[in-house]
């Protein structure tokens, strides 16, 4: 297949662009007390950049809504305060370390990944402030168990997903009628791609947290993957300690989130480098998703993102 021009790639991003701004109001039209999950991810970037454009000169009909492991790269969080700040809009953020303080989060030793702990403190936000919904930037070319969710995902009174309980989408057509308790996961970029998500970013100059670029980094080679070294993840006795050219492809909990080698340090050459690769990022760089083939399934089951 032949590589898209510039001027039919702009007019993909146009259909996509209407098409997650039609799913947004329609969150803010169906429910009652939504949130939007921003993260500072690039993800969740481009979903703000949407409801601005579905909502602004107004407010934002709802919150934004940062479920913290505790782990996350300063960097990260830095951004997203600034940006939360700049847009003058509310900002929620509950901790994993709370859970874990509280007794609801028990760790099997002080370092273990938090990502997938973040479902109980995610579902403890959903119930303290009565959301029912919560928009994602979850994407299906993510990763498999995401490619089985809906636009409009429900999740159960236990905040669980059950993949052969959905409601079907014909003719984008969404349905967000819950009972008392049960609340609805939307995803409005659920069918773009990484690519699009950088040509979008590309194309509306949007910021994002420094280490999305290529920098320079310790970082050790474990199995397929780059570990960086940090208080959380140190080198290992044998490791070999290297200073590379990394970038991130996805940001989450330093204990899980490996960088790829690369020399982008422009949005336009990560566009370039992402049309090139093969491996999705999750697939590149979330090491809790190499456990096992049903890993992100799994935690979904439980309440996850």
């Amino acid at each position: 297949m032949p590589p898209l021009n510039r001027r039919t790639a702009l007019a993909h991003l146009d259909w996509l662009e209407a098409d997650a701004i039609h799913v947004l109001r329609e969150v803010a039209g169906q429910c009652t007390n939504p949130a939007l999950l921003f993260s500072g991810g690039k993800d969740s970037v481009c979903l703000l950049r949407l409801a601005e454009k579905a909502f602004r000169p107004a407010r934002f009909p709802f919150p934004l809504l940062h479920i913290d492991t505790g782990h996350n790269y300063p960097e990260v969080v830095a951004f997203r305060d600034r940006r939360a700040s700049e847009l003058r809009e509310r900002l929620i953020v509950r901790s994993v370390e709370d859970s874990i303080r509280a007794g609801k989060v028990l760790l099997s030793h002080p370092l273990e990944p938090r990502n997938k702990h973040q479902s109980v403190t995610l579902l403890d936000a959903i119930a303290e402030h009565g959301f029912d919904a919560c928009i994602g930037g979850a994407r299906r070319d993510e990763e498999k168990a995401r490619a089985k969710e809906r636009v409009f995902s429900f999740r159960d009174e236990f905040g669980q997903w059950d993949p052969k309980n959905q409601r079907p989408e014909l003719w984008s057509l969404y349905n967000a009628r819950i009972r008392q308790g049960e609340h609805i996961r939307a995803f409005p970029i659920s069918n773009w791609t990484e690519l699009d998500v950088w040509q979008y970013i590309a194309r509306e100059n949007l910021a994002l947290p420094s280490i999305y670029f290529a920098h320079r980094r310790p970082v050790v080679r474990r199995g397929s993957a780059l570990v960086p070294v940090t208080e959380l993840t140190p080198a290992r006795p044998g490791e070999r300690v290297e200073e590379l050219s990394v970038r991130f492809r996805t940001v989450g909990d330093i204990t899980c989130t490996a960088p790829v080698e690369s020399s982008a340090t422009t949005v336009e050459a990560i566009v370039a480098e992402t049309a090139a690769t093969t491996l999705t990022e999750r697939g590149a760089t979330r090491l809790d998703d190499q456990t096992s083939d049903a890993s992100m399934e799994q935690r979904k089951k439980e309440g996850y993102f």
